[in-house]
């Protein structure tokens, strides 16, 4: 069994100007994180577009991240889909691939805990060889209960949290002893999901300056607390930065801006007009950007 821990980008999918993936970016990003130390990747989420994503596209998308990663550190492949057969055959072309689990979110329109527990236990039983991490990011479903409704499966071995709620979180954290691992998913409060039990991080941020993470969690590690929260409220100064324009364009705009050519968002996502580009690099710069994508 693999061991999931510490610091995983969720990784961005890059784009061409004609709209498809963008492989020769894919394998420079995958690369240029293997050199910084990453401990693993998240792959089609929602940072990744997954949903916004073709079938075909996923799996080419996968197939191009795990080619370059050749078993140096774990994948987990986001395999959600509003259509539960698209869903499980992701997730078999996921294992087949060499990925070391797959996950997904809870899928839209469906109205019920009883729904949502069902989707996730015929989904994890497709593929019962392979790890499975449900991805909670719907307040409006108890996440405690459903977890605790998916625990009976034995390829359920944690979860990744994307939530403000650490009493939440470690609520989930609590509800197993052993070949358990929950990722917590908000860049903001990765310090106090740390400190609430998670076993790693998995975040959008990550894929421009995942060492102040590391970093964050090798403070922990040591008991310097002061210092895990000072590296916390840098990075999170450089968030703020993204949040004030347009997350998901800023996010593609800092990317291009570090040298990886990942074009422009796929709608829903929206691309930055030329006044948010400016905007965005000033807020950067004063938030110290550059210092904090240099840490590994």
């Amino acid at each position: 069994m693999t061991d999931f821990h510490g610091t995983w980008p969720a990784l961005v999918t890059p784009f061409t100007a004609d709209n498809t993936i963008n492989t020769d970016t894919v394998v420079k990003l995958v690369a240029h994180h293997l050199d910084k130390g990453v401990t693993g990747f998240y792959v089609c989420g929602s940072t990744g577009s997954g949903v916004y994503l073709s079938t075909k596209e996923r799996k080419q998308m996968v197939e191009t991240v795990t080619g370059v990663v050749a078993g140096l550190v774990p994948v987990v492949v986001h395999v959600g889909a509003v259509a539960l057969i698209d869903a499980i055959d992701l997730a078999r072309h996921a294992q087949a691939h060499g990925a070391a689990g797959f996950s997904s979110i809870i899928p839209p329109l469906y109205p019920t805990l009883e729904s949502v527990i069902a989707y996730y236990e015929t989904l994890a039983r497709a593929v019962p060889d392979l790890p499975f991490f449900p991805y909670l990011a719907r307040p409006e479903f108890n996440a405690v209960d459903l977890v605790s409704g998916l625990i009976h499966l034995p390829n359920v071995v944690g979860s990744k949290y994307t939530g403000p709620n650490m009493y939440e979180f470690n609520q989930i954290v609590r509800l197993r002893d052993d070949r358990w691992w929950v990722f917590s998913g908000m860049d903001e409060q990765s310090v106090f999901a740390a400190m609430s039990g998670s076993c790693g991080h998995i975040g959008s941020t990550l894929n421009f300056m995942p060492g102040i993470y590391a970093k964050i969690r090798a403070a922990l590690a040591e008991g310097d607390h002061a210092c895990a929260l000072s590296l916390q409220q840098r990075a999170n100064a450089v968030t703020q930065a993204l949040l004030t324009v347009n997350f998901g364009g800023a996010l593609y705009e800092t990317m291009n801006l570090l040298g990886f050519d990942c074009g422009q968002p796929r709608l829903p996502g929206m691309v930055l007009s030329a006044d948010e580009k400016q905007g965005l690099r000033a807020k950067l710069e004063a938030a110290g950007f550059w210092d904090v994508v240099e840490m590994s």
